[in-house]
């Protein structure tokens, strides 16, 4: 997997390149008309129409640089001639990468701080040379006027 949101699967005969970039989400907008979340959800929540899922495999595959016949070839062999439920897997695994991109991409910083450092235990406070108070806080009283 990429920053660009790319992922690499094994299906169908091989491993694969996947990605949904813009054009690839605005196409799957059209194909199934609805936008690229509602697919994802459909795909979720099982109520997907057999579009969903074999235009989230056809666009991933063109947008991972699949040729559009080679990647039609595939999904009429993969997707088309097989059970739906083979592929709905795959579809939400693509189209999730696409809109919030892949699950290895870092966020924040690169490498976590070493572990071998010992961690900082004292406030900033505690060596100020302030004395501390011993009193506990007084209570805040309200009087009221007669």
């Amino acid at each position: 997997m990429s920053r660009d949101a790319r992922i690499e699967l094994n299906w169908g005969d091989g491993t694969y390149s996947f990605r949904l970039a813009w054009g690839q989400l605005a196409e799957l907008q059209e194909k199934c008309d609805a936008g690229p979340y509602i697919v994802l959800d459909r795909l979720r929540t099982n109520q997907w129409r057999i579009e969903d899922i074999s235009s989230v495999v056809r666009l991933g595959l063109i947008g991972g640089g699949l040729e559009p016949a080679k990647a039609l070839t595939l999904t009429r062999r993969y997707v088309e001639e097989r059970p739906p439920l083979e592929n709905v897997h795959i579809a939400i695994v693509v189209l999730t990468a696409g809109l919030v991109g892949a699950s290895d991409e870092p966020l924040g910083e690169e490498e976590a701080p070493s572990q071998s450092e010992p961690a900082l235990t004292t406030s900033q406070t505690e060596s100020s040379g302030l004395a501390q108070s011993t009193e506990p806080a007084r209570p805040s009283v309200t009087r009221r006027k007669k």
